[in-house]
């Protein structure tokens, strides 16, 4: 079994207007590569990213909350995990029919617990929603208690704290719908941010990471490989720089060393890497990311970056 992991660009494209007939048409490309490794007898399931269509929500919440009560940031994370999770298993449905394929996809509201304590609750630092004037951004803080923070000369944003993932609440229903035949949508967007608070469970105001969630979910599952998809093929090292090398395999041990140097920053590819070698480092056997384009010769070790706990070489 793989978990595969998508990132924003996979269903939201950066340089057009966000409309649904794009996003589908973006997703298309994405669902081809997954609908190749079904069709071979690979055990696949999926996660998302929800960054963009998220914000989108806290802006809808924002210009309507004059008129309708603006929802929490749980909820807005649960209605991105429904609308994307609708729209992939749609997609993807569609192309393994094309192929003859007869494969339900489902989606899965789901739930990722983390601690109260986390010190990411004390340091918000993800950027959400629009942007506001210092006057706005003031008022906001002073009026919701939100905190904001100056985005390059941009204007200022709302931050969040971006707890770890400890568990996927539903990984069991996971796990049974996947021994039933279905392919199965789970931990969208990071997942719901819950906590656990007297025996039960509550949604708190936090934002999760998806590839480190779907680390979690990946390692719940006994799953072989995560697949991490992102807009480059592979990971480089010096990225930017006349000494810019992409690499091809890398241990565990190296990629946290490579870390510590800064060469894979918080903001773009560091947590990516972060999820690959603890989800490898919890028993997996490789982690790759690479693009979605890439995904079918990274499957087979022609494309990509591989995440492994043992030697690893350059081709």
């Amino acid at each position: 079994m793989i978990v595969i992991t998508l990132g924003g660009n996979a269903i939201l494209s950066e340089s057009g207007r966000g409309t649904i007939e794009e996003q589908i048409e973006v997703a298309r490309v994405a669902m081809r590569g997954v609908a190749d490794l079904l069709a071979s007898g690979i055990q696949v399931v999926l996660s998302h990213g929800n960054g963009p269509i998220v914000g989108n929500i806290v802006v809808r919440n924002e210009a309507a909350r004059d008129i309708i009560p603006p929802m929490p940031l749980d909820v807005c994370g649960a209605d991105s995990q429904g609308g994307i999770g609708y729209m992939l298993q749609q997609v993807l449905g569609n192309e393994l029919r094309r192929r003859g394929i007869e494969r339900t996809v489902v989606s899965v509201v789901t739930q990722s617990v983390v601690d109260r304590n986390d010190p990411a609750f004390a340091n918000p630092t993800k950027p959400i929603g629009p942007f506001y004037s210092k006057e706005e951004a003031d008022e906001l803080a002073r009026e919701k208690g939100w905190k904001m923070r100056e985005d390059e000369g941009r204007g200022y944003r709302r931050v969040v704290p971006s707890p770890k993932p400890l568990q996927i609440v539903e990984w069991s229903a996971i796990r049974a719908l996947i021994g039933k035949g279905f392919v199965v949508i789970g931990a969208g967007g990071g997942g719901i941010p819950v906590a656990r608070v007297h025996g039960g469970l509550a949604g708190v105001e936090a934002v999760i990471d998806k590839d480190r969630a779907a680390a979690v979910l990946a390692r719940q599952l006994d799953a072989e490989r995560l697949v991490i998809l992102t807009e480059v093929p592979q990971v480089s090292l010096d990225f930017g720089k006349e000494t810019q090398r992409e690499i091809d395999r890398i241990t565990t041990r190296e990629a946290r060393a490579h870390l510590s140097a800064g060469q894979f920053p918080p903001g773009s590819m560091g947590p990516k890497m972060e999820a690959a070698i603890d989800f490898v480092e919890w028993g997996g056997d490789e982690a790759i990311i690479t693009s979605p384009e890439e995904l079918s010769a990274a499957m087979e070790g022609r494309a990509g970056t591989h995440i492994v706990s043992g030697p690893a070489w350059n081709r």
